[in-house]
């Protein structure tokens, strides 16, 4: 028990030597400020202090009357406007100068402003433009409403155009026996498998000899072909033919309009009967109805 309390009193060299140096810091801080406390006052301040103590009190009010207060901050009083007669009378607020707004009692701040507006491009269109004027008072502004005449700006840009009235082309017309795919698909409703299943239906049937006949092609709505029939034409065309005395039953069924019972049909009745004389004489066949024959007869020859 001791050693433990004197161990608290026991330093090292570098203890000590820190605590005195830490002494002399305190030591200075505490008479440095005494020096600059004396330094402060030269001897024309004493001797004006000692001057001016013998003096009588107006005098030294007096002395203490010039020195200037710098700590006190020196405002002139705000001078009011003096009120402007006003004389009321009607005007127009895009065209009346300074004057006239001196003579209706507004300030030159808010006629400043006003002249700024106008200056650049600005327009009264109605009274009520007249009250955005940030420094119009709104008394002033109640006073003058009833005097504004504000007559009809002037444009500031040309007058409209008269519309152009555009005459719509009228449709191209096409020839469906010598139209390709591309001006097909330029049809309305029409796209590249519609265009193309036309062609080939033209094709096997050996042309058209009827603008009809363009709505028979498969998967053709008959809505979309009653759209596009006025702008379709036939135009004269050498078609392709059938030698219904030559031709079997394979070549006659290759046509569209000739199914397989039809072309083994005609080639029985030739076998039976000989060669077809005229071709009414497929009208003899049952199964050939005369709505299928009136379409056939234009595609069938006898030689």
């Amino acid at each position: 028990m001791e050693n433990n309390w004197k161990d608290y009193f026991s330093f090292t060299r570098k203890e000590r030597t820190g605590i005195y140096v830490l002494l002399a810091l305190i030591a200075i801080c505490i008479t440095l400020p005494q020096f600059f406390k004396t330094a402060t006052f030269s001897e024309e301040v004493r001797v004006e202090v000692m001057q001016l103590q013998k003096a009588p009190p107006e005098q030294a009010f007096t002395q203490k009357e010039r020195r200037p207060a710098y700590n006190n901050v020196y405002y002139a009083p705000k001078k009011e406007e003096e009120p402007v007669k006003a004389t009321l009378f009607p005007f127009d607020p895009n065209t009346l100068d300074a004057t006239g707004w001196k003579k209706l009692g507004i300030n030159e701040r808010t006629t400043h402003t006003i002249q700024h507006y106008l200056s650049r491009g600005g327009q009264f269109r109605n009274a009520a433009d007249l009250q955005k004027m940030y420094s119009l008072r709104k008394e002033d502004f109640d006073r003058l409403m009833p005097y504004i005449r504000i007559a009809t700006p002037p444009r500031l840009y040309p007058p409209p155009k008269p519309p152009v009235k555009y005459v719509k082309a009228p449709p191209a017309i096409i020839d469906i026996n010598q139209a390709d795919t591309a001006a097909f698909i330029a049809l309305p409703g029409i796209g590249s498998k519609l265009a193309s299943r036309i062609v080939n239906f033209r094709e096997k049937l050996g042309g058209f000899y009827s603008v009809q006949q363009v709505g028979e092609t498969f998967g053709l709505p008959d809505s979309t072909f009653q759209l596009i029939q006025p702008r379709l034409q036939c135009s004269a065309v050498v078609l392709q033919k059938l030698n219904i005395n030559t031709a079997d039953a394979n070549t006659l069924k290759q046509h569209p309009y000739i199914r397989w019972n039809i072309a083994n049909a005609i080639v029985q009745y030739r076998q039976q009967h000989g060669l077809f004389h005229s071709r009414e004489e497929l009208q003899q066949i049952a199964l050939i109805t005369p709505e299928l024959y009136q379409k056939l007869a234009a595609y069938i020859i006898v030689e």
